[in-house]
């Protein structure tokens, strides 16, 4: 089963991805968590070039892995979209034998992510976004995919919140800068949100929206009544009983 959380920033679906994978093992379900874009280490790379393309670029440089040291020009939505697609193809790969293995696969943000950022926000052509989604993944879909839908001020407080908190954690006393994506207007992001609207609305069967301003414990009981559902038995619970 191949089960994916969709939202944009601040919107909680990583907390639900991982609290959903926990409480699948503890089940006696295989279960493994992943991410977009990400998931093995050269998609790892590729996520940081596009998220903080001037930190990469100054490490590489420091390293030797560069030959010049100048100001990072501004990554065009074209080149996103293919570096994305670079990322899934290598995750995909990964994905494969992970179902492949009998694991239940939860991926915080996978194909539908792209249509709703570089497609419906950045303003690609849904043919082209569409057409590279299909040579990435092959044809994988998930069984079931969540929306986590929340007003995109809301979120980009929360965001904000959560990034200050991890930096008083580790004992940094200053606010980490955004990545190229959070720092987007709030324009784009309203457009990130109505496009993950649209593409949930033309597929109703796979998808499930869920209000992300609801407390964190509520959405993980819903999020958990729709996946329990729709599981198979557990192996442990098919083994006959000693009566």
């Amino acid at each position: 089963m191949f089960i994916t959380f969709e939202g944009g920033d601040g919107a909680g679906k990583t907390t639900q991805a991982v609290r959903l994978v926990d409480r699948l093992n503890a089940t006696n379900h295989r279960a493994h968590f992943t991410r977009e874009p990400g998931g093995t280490p050269l998609a790892w790379g590729i996520r940081a070039l596009l998220l903080n393309p001037e930190e990469s670029l100054e490490a590489l440089w420091r390293f030797g892995l560069v030959s010049t040291h100048e100001p990072v020009e501004e990554t065009l939505p074209l080149t996103e979209l293919l570096l994305l697609t670079a990322a899934r193809t290598q995750h995909v790969e990964r994905i494969r034998a992970w179902l492949d293995a009998g694991l239940i696969v939860v991926c915080d943000r996978f194909a539908d992510a792209t249509r709703a950022y570089q497609g419906a926000a950045r303003g690609l052509s849904q043919e082209v976004v569409g057409f590279l989604e299909e040579q990435a993944t092959g044809g994988i879909k998930p069984d079931l995919t969540f929306l986590f839908d929340l007003p995109v001020e809301q979120g980009q407080k929360r965001k904000q919140r959560s990034l200050r908190r991890s930096f008083v954690q580790m004992n940094l006393f200053e606010t980490r800068p955004w990545n190229r994506l959070d720092r987007e207007s709030i324009g784009f992001h309203e457009r990130v949100r109505q496009g993950y609207l649209e593409v949930a609305k033309a597929e109703p069967e796979r998808w499930v929206i869920l209000d992300a301003t609801q407390p964190i414990d509520k959405l993980a009981s819903e999020v958990w009544e729709v996946v329990s559902s729709r599981l198979p038995l557990p192996p442990d619970s098919l083994a006959p009983s000693d009566s």
